[in-house]
C-alpha cells in the first residue's frame, strides 16, 4: 500500500495529496487504498512539502510568487517538493506526466492515463517565467470555468485572472446562446454571476494559483454608473444625473457616455474629487478581497476618449493615471494594505507619461497588452524598433505591427524601471484565425520564446476557456514553453498528437497543417489583400488555395471516422471533434472563397447560415469551442457590408 505524508498542515497541499493518491489508484487499479497522513517524521512513502522542508535550497528570487519544482523518488516513495504550495502540486503532475500521464484537453474526457506500475522519477526545474496564465473571455459557462482552473493547474499554469466586478457579459453570451437557434435562452442574473466568481476564485485557491481580479470598470462604479461588460453594453437610455455627468470625460465640449457604454468612458481625471473616489474605491474592494495576488486597475475599455478640459490637456492620459496610481498607493498604505496593483499599457495609455512616475515601485507591476499586434511575426529583435508614435489626444492611430506596438513599451520603461509583462490575446479572436491551429501553435511558441528579448515576466492571455478546437495543442505549447522556454516545438508537438490520436497521429498533425496552409493565418488576419479599397480579404488569386480546403476536409472526415473508437477516452474525443471539424472548415471555406472574390453580401448570408447551422453541435463541443466567439469573428470578417448582422 502506498503512503503519502504531508510535512506541514497547508490546504494546497491537502489538495496535491489528494489529487496524487487519486492518480495512483486509477494508474494501479490493484494496488489498493492510498493513505494519506499528516506527519513530518515519516520514514516511508512519498514526502510533500517545501523546499526548505527537506534542506533543500530555494533559489527563488520571491518563493511566493515563482515556482520551483523537484522531484526525487523511487517507485515506492520520495520527495515531492516545491518553492512554494502550488509549486507541490505541479511537482505531483509533473511527477505523473513523467509516468505517462498527460494532461491533453480540459475536464476528465482531457486525461490520458495509462494503467502501468509506476516508476521513479528524477526532476527539478525552475519555472523560465513568472506569470503564466490565462484571463476569462469570450462566451463561458461555468462547468467550463472550473474545469480551466483545473486544467491550467495541471499545465503549470499558475495565474487564472478574473476580469470585471460581474463578468455576466461572458456568462450571458454563453446561456444566452447568441447565435445558437439550437439552444433555448436561459439568461443568469448578476447575483447568480457573482456566486460563480466567488466559487472559481475558491477553486484557484484551492489549488493555489496567483488570483488576478477586475481590470475595467474603476472609473464607472465610484460613480454609480454600470461597471459590467453586458453583453450588448449598450446603455443608451441611462439618465446621468448631474453630478454623474460632471466626472465624464469632456469631448468636443460636452461630457456624454462614450458609444452608449460606461465601461468604454474616461472622467476628468484634473478633478481631486475624481481621483479621491477612485482611490477609495479601490482601497475599499482591497480591504475586503484579502484573497487577491494582484488588483488590476484599468481605465475605459474605450480608445480615444479623454478628456478634453483645460486642465486635463496639461497632460498626457498617461501621466495623470500616473496621478492616480499614486494616490491609491496613499490611500491602501494610510490603510496598512500590502495589495499589488497592476496599472496598463493599453489603448491610449499606451502613449507613456511624460511627466509623472509611480512614487513606490513595489507595490505596482506594468501590463504590457498590444490588442493591436500583428499576429503574424514576433519581436525577436530589439534592433530596429522605431521611435513610439507621438500622442495626439483622441486622434491617435493604433500601431501597424509588433514592433510599432513594442516602441511604446521602450517609451515606457524610460520611466518605469519595475516588473512588467503582457495581457496577450492569441485565444481571443485570433485563434479562429487559423482553423487548423499549427500557425497558432508556432506564434505562441515564439512569442513566449521572445520574452526574454523584451525583458518580460510572462503572459497572461485575454482568451476563452474554451480554446480545444480542434485540439488544445496551442494550450498546451504555451503553457510548456512558459515554464521551459528551451523545449522543442517538434518534441512537444509530437509527444501531444500522439496522445491525442494515437498510432495515426502523424497523419492527423499532417492534415491539420495542410488546413492551417490552405487557410493561410497572414490571410485570415487581413493582411495578404489584393486590394484593400474592396475588402482586407479580397484576393481572387487565392481561390484554388482556398478551394483545396474541400478535398482536406473529406480526407479529414475518412480518417475520423476510421477513428471514432479508440483505447483512451482522449482519443475518442479528438477524432471526434475532428469529424466536426471537417464540416466547420467547409463552411468556413464556402464564405471565404466567396469574399475572396468580392461576394460580400453572399459572405455574409453564409455566416449567418453557418452560426445558425453549426451551433447545433455545440453542446457536444462546449468545452472545446466556443460558438459564439467564433461567431463573432465572422461579424469581424464580413464587418464591411453593412445592414447584415450575424446575431
Amino acid at each position: 500500500m502506498f503512503q503519502i505524508n504531508k510535512l506541514r498542515a497547508d490546504h494546497v497541499i491537502d489538495y496535491a495529496a489528494e489529487e496524487m493518491k487519486k492518480y495512483l489508484r486509477m494508474m494501479m487499479p490493484e494496488c489498493g487504498d492510498v493513505e494519506i497522513r499528516q506527519d513530518a517524521h515519516a520514514k516511508d512513502g512519498f514526502w510533500l512539502g517545501f523546499l526548505e522542508d527537506f534542506g533543500l535550497p530555494n533559489e527563488a528570487e520571491d518563493p511566493v510568487l515563482d515556482d520551483i519544482i523537484h522531484i526525487d523518488t523511487t517507485a515506492e516513495g520520495g520527495i515531492l517538493a516545491g518553492s512554494n504550495s502550488r509549486s507541490v502540486l505541479f511537482a505531483v503532475y509533473r511527477f505523473f506526466r513523467e509516468n505517462g500521464c498527460r494532461w491533453l484537453y480540459p475536464g476528465v474526457d482531457g486525461d490520458y492515463v495509462p494503467m502501468e506500475d509506476i516508476h521513479g522519477v528524477q526532476y527539478h526545474k525552475a519555472a523560465d517565467h513568472r506569470f503564466r496564465g490565462f484571463c476569462n473571455e469570450g462566451s463561458e459557462s461555468q462547468s467550463c470555468m472550473l474545469e480551466a482552473a483545473e486544467y491550467y493547474a495541471k499545465l503549470e499554469m499558475n495565474v487564472y485572472m478574473l476580469e470585471w466586478f460581474v463578468p455576466n457579459g461572458y456568462y450571458n453570451r454563453y446561456y444566452t446562446h447568441i447565435n445558437n437557434p439550437h439552444r433555448i435562452p436561459e439568461p443568469v442574473s448578476d447575483r447568480q454571476v457573482l456566486q460563480w466568481k466567488r466559487q472559481c476564485e475558491a477553486e484557484i485557491s484551492k489549488r493555489g494559483l496567483m488570483f488576478h481580479d477586475i481590470g475595467h470598470g474603476w472609473v464607472s462604479r465610484p460613480f454609480g454608473l454600470p461597471c459590467n461588460n453586458s453583453v450588448d453594453n449598450n446603455f443608451q437610455d441611462l439618465v446621468l444625473t448631474e453630478e454623474q455627468r460632471s466626472v465624464l470625460a469632456m469631448r468636443n465640449g460636452s461630457r456624454e457616455i462614450f458609444n452608449n457604454a460606461p465601461i468604454y468612458t474616461n472622467v476628468c481625471m484634473s478633478q481631486p474629487k475624481v481621483r479621491a473616489a477612485i482611490a477609495k474605491e479601490v482601497a475599499d474592494y482591497a480591504e475586503t478581497h484579502h484573497n487577491i495576488d494582484y488588483l488590476h486597475v484599468w481605465l475605459s475599455d474605450g480608445a480615444n476618449n479623454h478628456c478634453e478640459c483645460p486642465e486635463c490637456v496639461k497632460m498626457r492620459p498617461s501621466d495623470w493615471y500616473m496621478v492616480i496610481m499614486n494616490e491609491i498607493d496613499r490611500e491602501l498604505t494610510a490603510r496598512n494594505l500590502d495589495t499589488r496593483i497592476v496599472f496598463i499599457c493599453y489603448t491610449d495609455t499606451m502613449f507613456a507619461p511624460e511627466q509623472i512616475t509611480i512614487d513606490n515601485p513595489k507595490r505596482f507591476s506594468l501590463l504590457y497588452a498590444p490588442i493591436a499586434r500583428s499576429y503574424t511575426d514576433s519581436v525577436k529583435t530589439l534592433e530596429g524598433i522605431p521611435e513610439a508614435d507621438p500622442y495626439v489626444r483622441n486622434k491617435w492611430t493604433y500601431p501597424k505591427n509588433s514592433m510599432e506596438s513594442f516602441a511604446h513599451l521602450q517609451a515606457w520603461r524610460k520611466t518605469w524601471k519595475g516588473p512588467v509583462f503582457s495581457y496577450e490575446y492569441h485565444f481571443w479572436r485570433h485563434q479562429f484565425l487559423d482553423p487548423g491551429g499549427m500557425a497558432l501553435a508556432r506564434r505562441l511558441y515564439e512569442d513566449v520564446r521572445s520574452l526574454r528579448t523584451m525583458d518580460l515576466d510572462g503572459y497572461v492571455e485575454d482568451g476563452s476557456q474554451r480554446s480545444g478546437f480542434p485540439n488544445a495543442f496551442p494550450v498546451y505549447i504555451y503553457a510548456e514553453t512558459l515554464m521551459n522556454r528551451e523545449c522543442d516545438f517538434e518534441a512537444v508537438a509530437e509527444d501531444y498528437f500522439c496522445h491525442i490520436y494515437g498510432d495515426n497521429w502523424k497523419a492527423a498533425k499532417c492534415l491539420l497543417q495542410q488546413i492551417t496552409d490552405a487557410f493561410d493565418f497572414a490571410y485570415m488576419e487581413g493582411q495578404a489583400y489584393e486590394d484593400a479599397s474592396r475588402s482586407k480579404y479580397y484576393a481572387p488569386s487565392r481561390i484554388p488555395q482556398l478551394s483545396r480546403i474541400y478535398e482536406l476536409a473529406a480526407m479529414e472526415r475518412s480518417l475520423a471516422k476510421a477513428h471514432l473508437n479508440m483505447p483512451y477516452r482522449p482519443q475518442t474525443v479528438s477524432w471526434r471533434l475532428l469529424l466536426r471539424h471537417a464540416e466547420y472548415i467547409e463552411k468556413w471555406a464556402q464564405l471565404m472563397i466567396e469574399k475572396a472574390q468580392g461576394n460580400d453580401y453572399k459572405a455574409a448570408e453564409l455566416a449567418k447560415a453557418f452560426c445558425g447551422d453549426f451551433g447545433q453541435y455545440e453542446l457536444e463541443m462546449e468545452r472545446y469551442y466556443d460558438h459564439s466567439l467564433a461567431c463573432r469573428v465572422l461579424e469581424q470578417i464580413t464587418s464591411d457590408l453593412k445592414g447584415i448582422i450575424l446575431e
